[in-house]
């Protein structure tokens, strides 16, 4: 178990590592006798309730500090060797289903990855010979978001960079913000309009991207998110989404990235200037129809996964809260 750093992380030494050496910022638990089960135990110290505990009985400001002490008379919910067992297989059970869930969510996502190389091959050596131009000739407009903040629960949405990921946008917990209507008007999102991430202390984070759809209410966007609007007779938005969210597009990314003052920047100018290969738009569109489809089978598998974690979660809160 952690003392340090992150205070609570727990682990089952595995047979295979031993013999092993600990240093001072990690404790050894032994079990005495066979009253409490180790993988029973693992499972209770891997539960929020005790995650909680453990931070606030830590000491220190710039590094938090778990005392043995305090570990050693934590009180815990002693059951019966049986109830300990069916925890410990109803849990097991409900891991190994979120993992698969995961699996399944990251090989859908290799799969799109597969059929973009297939269709279009490498955009850094373009060995299709595809027609390769700047941004700059391809954006019809662009413009930074709004720059004033709030949180008005009755306001309308104004994305953030929390929202725009990797090719997708959460809307799960969206901020909200009361506009005025020239902040409306300035600001609000369109269909087909294209996100990028203009700033972050992680230059890994920098010009993420994601095309945007209309949600059935509008949504508008704060001044760390550049929107754009591609020539849409030569740029589908989800094949330039599958383009900039790849290898070859992080990199165009980064040799436009600045940086000042410990944030790493991109501006209109870098976008304009990163190159992007311009297949027949009947190909592109080809490449989006089956991304969407791909899109139906992930939102059925989030879902899955979705309710696993939420009953996993339930159960945890149940037997150790």
């Amino acid at each position: 178990m952690s003392l340090t750093g992150n205070v609570g992380r727990v682990a089952i030494l595995d047979k295979a590592f031993l013999p092993a050496a600990l240093n001072q910022r990690v404790a050894c638990l032994r079990m005495k006798g066979h009253t409490v089960s180790k993988k029973y135990l693992f499972h209770l110290l891997n539960s929020d309730f005790f995650e909680q505990q453990c931070i606030h009985s830590s000491k220190g400001v710039a590094q938090k500090n778990m005392s043995t002490e305090w570990l050693k008379e934590y009180e815990i919910p002693l059951y019966s060797t049986d109830t300990q067992n069916h925890i410990i297989v109803t849990l097991d059970k409900l891991q190994s289903i979120i993992a698969h869930r995961k699996q399944q969510l990251e090989k859908l996502d290799e799969l799109v990855k597969a059929r973009f190389v297939e269709m279009f091959g490498d955009p850094e050596t373009n060995p299709m010979g595809w027609d390769k131009r700047p941004l700059s000739r391809i954006i019809t407009n662009a413009n930074n978001g709004m720059a004033r903040r709030g949180n008005d629960s009755d306001g309308y949405i104004v994305m953030r960079l929390i929202e725009l990921q990797d090719g997708f946008i959460d809307y799960s917990n969206p901020n909200r913000i009361t506009l005025t209507d020239i902040e409306k008007k300035r600001y609000r999102l369109l269909e087909n309009d294209f996100l990028f991430a203009r700033v972050n202390g992680n230059p890994e984070n920098v010009g993420r991207c994601a095309v945007f759809y209309d949600i059935g209410e509008p949504v508008y966007h704060n001044d760390h998110i550049i929107r754009v609007h591609f020539n849409e007779a030569f740029l589908n938005g989800c094949f330039a989404s599958s383009l900039f969210n790849s290898v070859y597009g992080k990199r165009q990314m980064r040799a436009q990235i600045k940086t000042s003052a410990g944030q790493y920047t991109i501006n209109q100018e870098g976008i304009g200037a990163i190159q992007a290969i311009l297949p027949p738009l009947s190909l592109q569109e080809q490449f989006a129809t089956f991304v969407q489809q791909i899109d139906k089978s992930k939102v059925a598998v989030q879902k899955a996964l979705d309710e696993a974690q939420l009953l996993f979660n339930s159960l945890m809160q149940e037997y150790f809260g």
